[in-house]
């Protein structure tokens, strides 16, 4: 909020990357009429602001800050036109895995081991800005984790990521029924009518792996391990499923994906004693080098199959 001799003045703040004159009548038209009839004046922020789109923003009540050096306010109440110190390029990114983002490009170049990576088409893919990409794959190549061409080097990759993969859980008073078609399997998007084409559960874990041929025993009585898309699901997996008050009590045990596509991409294998969707071999092994035991030694015997890349 500005506050100019005690006369408080909110701000209704938007990030762009650039802004054309039709990028400000869109954020003009979304915004409050004359940009502050409810007592919010529109700032638009961003890493250049058009002199078109800088005239119209300040015509119509409203303010820019070109990051290129320039910020530039118009109200009722406050007129600022000023030139100010540019904002720099942020440094580079220290750590590739620091984020989602550093997930969501490492387990993609797991994914497709051989294919390397194209940073528009890769940020097209992940619905990342191709800066962001970009950082992560100038960290992941610095670091030696991929060589020039984006194709990662060893498994050391996967270590990595490893490291750095959520773990988490919330655990389940009910399992979800696989078989059920009602109102509350509709309201968890379990996703088991077009498996391979639709979002929804994927159950991973030991369950998954042995599912995949996995050196691993299965109880009878295994607790499923899954992904969930998002956490609205997770919220109603709680509501219409209940909570364990312990995890030896719990049926069931859920987290977001770290990653989307461990929801989006999954793999239908379902044999007659497990009726799930599975999570691509690479999460279920990334679950089972959380155990630096018993996890590692299966990963250690576990072939997948010519299907799937072998990347631990």
């Amino acid at each position: 909020m500005l506050d100019p001799d005690g006369v408080g003045v909110p701000i209704e703040l938007k990030r762009r990357s650039l802004v054309s004159e039709s990028d400000a009548a869109q954020l003009l038209a979304a915004s409050s009429p004359s940009g502050e009839s409810d007592g919010c004046l529109l700032l638009v922020v961003a890493d250049r602001v058009t002199e078109a789109a800088r005239k119209l923003l300040t015509e119509h009540r409203a303010g820019y800050y070109d990051l290129r050096g320039r910020i530039a306010l118009r109200s009722s109440r406050i007129v600022i036109d000023a030139e100010v110190n540019p904002v720099t390029r942020r440094g580079a990114r220290t750590r590739a895995l620091s984020g989602t983002a550093g997930l969501e490009v490492a387990t993609t170049l797991l994914m497709e081991p051989q294919g390397g990576a194209v940073v528009r088409e890769l940020a097209r893919r992940l619905g990342r800005s191709p800066s962001t990409v970009s950082e992560v794959l100038a960290a992941l190549r610095r670091d030696r984790f991929v060589d020039a061409e984006n194709v990662a080097t060893d498994v050391r990759l996967f270590w990595q990521v490893a490291e750095h993969w959520p773990t988490r859980r919330t655990y389940l008073a009910k399992s979800p029924d696989s078989s059920a078609v009602n109102g509350v399997t509709r309201s968890l998007r379990l996703g088991l009518q077009d498996v391979e084409n639709e979002t929804g559960w994927a159950l991973t874990d030991t369950i998954a792996a042995a599912a995949y041929g996995a050196p691993v025993a299965v109880r009878a009585d295994q607790m499923p391990d899954f992904f969930v898309p998002d956490q609205a699901v997770l919220r109603r997996a709680t509501m219409l499923l209940g909570t364990a008050s312990t995890p030896a009590l719990a049926r069931a045990a859920v987290r977001v994906a770290p990653v989307a596509v461990a929801c989006t991409r999954r793999v239908d294998l379902r044999l007659e004693q497990w009726q799930w969707p599975l999570a691509h071999p690479l999460f279920v092994a990334l679950d089972l080098a959380q155990d630096v035991g018993r996890g590692r030694e299966i990963l250690d015997a576990w072939r997948p199959g010519p299907r799937w890349a072998r990347v631990w």
